[in-house]
Formats: C-alpha cells, sequence, structure tokens
C-alpha cells in the first residue's frame, strides 16, 4: 500500500514547530510519532487520528471520519478521515491537533516503557 505523498507532505508542514516529532512507516502507510506515540499517519490517501478513547465518539460523529478497521475490527480511539474532510487546511490542523491530544493522553506501549 502506499501513501499520499502530498497529505503527507500538509501533515509535516502542521506539525513542523512541534517538538518530539518523528516519522515511521508502518502499516503499508506513513504514521507520526510524538515522543514515540502515534498520533496522526498517512494510509493510502486517508489520515488516520488517534483520536483517544475519551474523544473517539466525537471524533466519529464530525464530517467524513470512520473508523479505523484495519484489522477488519474497528480500533477504539482511532479513526480514518476521508480526503474531503482535510483539503483545507484548517481542517487538517483541526485533527493534527485531535491527534496530538490523543497522543499526548495516550499511555505508552510495551516498547516505550522504561525510557
Amino acid at each position: 500500500m502506499a501513501y499520499d505523498e502530498r497529505l503527507a507532505e500538509r501533515v509535516r508542514a502542521v506539525l513542523s514547530d512541534r517538538p518530539g516529532i518523528s516519522e515511521r512507516k508502518m502499516f503499508g502507510g506513513l504514521a507520526f510519532l510524538l515522543d514515540g506515540k502515534m498520533c496522526v499517519g498517512v494510509l493510502q490517501d486517508e489520515l488516520v487520528v488517534r483520536a483517544g478513547a475519551a474523544q473517539h465518539d466525537a471524533a466519529l460523529k464530525k464530517a467524513h471520519a470512520r473508523p479505523m478497521d484495519f484489522t477488519g475490527r474497528a480500533m477504539t480511539g482511532m479513526v480514518y478521515v476521508s480526503p474531503a474532510g482535510v483539503s483545507r487546511g484548517p481542517a487538517l490542523r483541526r485533527w493534527v491537533e485531535m491527534g496530538i491530544a490523543g497522543a499526548d493522553a495516550a499511555v505508552p506501549g510495551r516498547r516505550g516503557r522504561g525510557k
């Protein structure tokens, strides 16, 4: 699976002044991590957002969002946003900010513990 390089560049621009951001190829796409925790990603032409468990339902009520079901099962706290939902800069920024908040609230995974 390839990912939309243009969307990835737009996400990079939004995240450019934020410390602690890194990138990693994951799931055939590109993930952006905040202090080692995924906040957003690009998978094919969709934005993947870590809304977090507390904001999951609110995120799904927004236009152009749907559950992330990469494994065939919906992943709580993660949503896909279609290209129409991130076609404008302010909309992309809001989704990225939600992903940052979701990563901030997340407990580090097994790999991140002990650092």
